[in-house]
């Protein structure tokens, strides 16, 4: 998914619904690149010298590269798989590592259900970062939230609140079960999948990927089709067409950036393979 951030509007009845979004994004930060960048969102925009305070919530993820935040209660590492969570007027700056950059989702909420979920003792510790891996899981509630915002149909925030409440209630119960320590062959299989969903505008190279996680190709195809059913290739073409299915019914892209955003270069292939997959052409699923 390529870069963006957007405000998002409110009405009465998002407010009394107890969660409410108001801004969400993506940003890929690159090595030696002034940060916070001069196109920062406005109202958002810091400088490391004086800091912030928001009037949000804010849940960031960083998903690539490492860096640092620091609180009144002190300094604190980030690096890939972190979560953010600052708090109302809590005083914060942050910033990747020159040599590494990072790349970043976030959300910014508010509203009393908000209010009484930071009231967990997980969510509300004073350490403003928890460490909870790469999650396939984690990246999928920031992409569904995107593919809702985009589009701002009627009642897209209620429908948010719901998957922002899933993300928080995944993080507290991947903080709980922390002492339930996973196989490396389970990481293994974990990053596979977080690659596959950071990934699904492209073909993958398998044995590369193998490779990355120190596996053979033969015993990685073996071990993740034991784990999640089926191959590699077919568990990421999968992942694309969702994503496609998403786009066609959260946007109004047309059905040929629709393709060329899931990795397919000809249309007409896309067409025939979605219809295949789904059971229906691309444009009787966006008349759903």
């Amino acid at each position: 998914m390529n870069d963006f951030f957007k405000y998002l509007t409110t009405n009465e009845e998002d407010k009394t619904w107890g969660i409410s979004f108001n801004v969400v994004g993506k940003a890929t930060v690159p090595p030696n690149t002034l940060y916070p960048s001069p196109d920062h969102p406005t109202g958002y925009y810091f400088n490391w010298e004086t800091g912030r305070t928001l009037s949000e919530y804010q849940i960031n993820y960083i998903t690539e590269g490492s860096g640092e935040i620091e609180t009144a209660k002190g300094k604190f590492a980030i690096k890939a798989g972190s979560i953010l969570l600052i708090k109302p007027g809590m005083w914060h700056r942050y910033r990747p590592h020159t040599k590494t950059g990072w790349i970043e989702h976030y959300v910014g909420i508010e509203g009393d259900i908000a209010d009484r979920l930071f009231q967990n003792k997980i969510l509300s510790a004073d350490i403003p970062v928890i460490e909870c891996g790469l999650k396939e899981s984690f990246l999928d509630c920031y992409y569904k939230i995107y593919e809702l915002a985009q589009k701002e149909r009627p009642g897209f925030q209620l429908i948010s609140s719901g998957v922002v409440i899933r993300l928080l209630g995944s993080l507290v119960s991947n903080v709980k079960n922390r002492h339930f320590k996973d196989t490396p062959l389970e990481v293994a299989m974990e990053d596979a999948k977080f690659n596959m969903r950071e990934n699904l505008d492209k073909d993958l190279d398998f044995k590369e990927l193998a490779a990355s996680l120190n596996l053979g190709y033969s015993y990685f195809r073996k071990m993740f089709k034991k784990h999640t059913g089926v191959s590699p290739g077919q568990y990421h073409l999968h992942l694309r067409l969702m994503r496609a299915k998403e786009l066609l019914l959260a946007t109004d892209m047309p059905i040929k950036q629709v393709a060329y955003e899931t990795g397919f270069e000809s249309i007409h292939y896309f067409s025939r393979l979605f219809k295949s997959k789904m059971g229906m052409p691309p444009s009787e699923a966006r008349n759903k």
